[in-house]
């Protein structure tokens, strides 16, 4: 059994879903575990950062893009002692490769765009 479950969940869905390119879920509940609104909680899996980079939000706005990543975990938002807080970043690959662009240069680094794929 996972000791992990929310989190393998959101993994499973949005890799179903977006098929993303990069995926990153930083679980932050340790760092909450003493707010007010968490005592009492058992669960070690409420706040989750996510980056992800998906060719499925092309041509949408952020929130557009976080209503879908929304909607893919209703279930872990909605769940009692569930999911209590979602940080988000979604690009495109392009605006990725940008990014990576962007810092490189700012860096002095050749400008590769190339983005490795998970």
């Amino acid at each position: 059994m996972s000791t992990t479950p929310v989190e393998d969940s959101m993994r499973s869905k949005i890799t179903a879903a977006l098929n993303p390119t990069t995926l990153e879920i930083h679980n932050d509940s340790a760092s909450h575990s003493h707010h007010e609104a968490m005592q009492g909680s058992l669960s070690k899996e409420t706040h989750f950062r996510l980056v992800i980079t998906s060719s499925a939000f092309q041509s949408k706005m952020q929130p557009a893009r976080h209503r879908m990543v929304y909607a893919l975990l209703k279930e872990e938002l909605d769940r009692a002692g569930g999911v209590h807080a979602l940080q988000l970043k979604t690009k495109t690959p392009e605006e990725e490769e940008r990014q990576v662009a962007r810092e490189k240069a700012e860096k002095g680094q050749d400008i590769d765009t190339k983005v490795e794929k998970v």
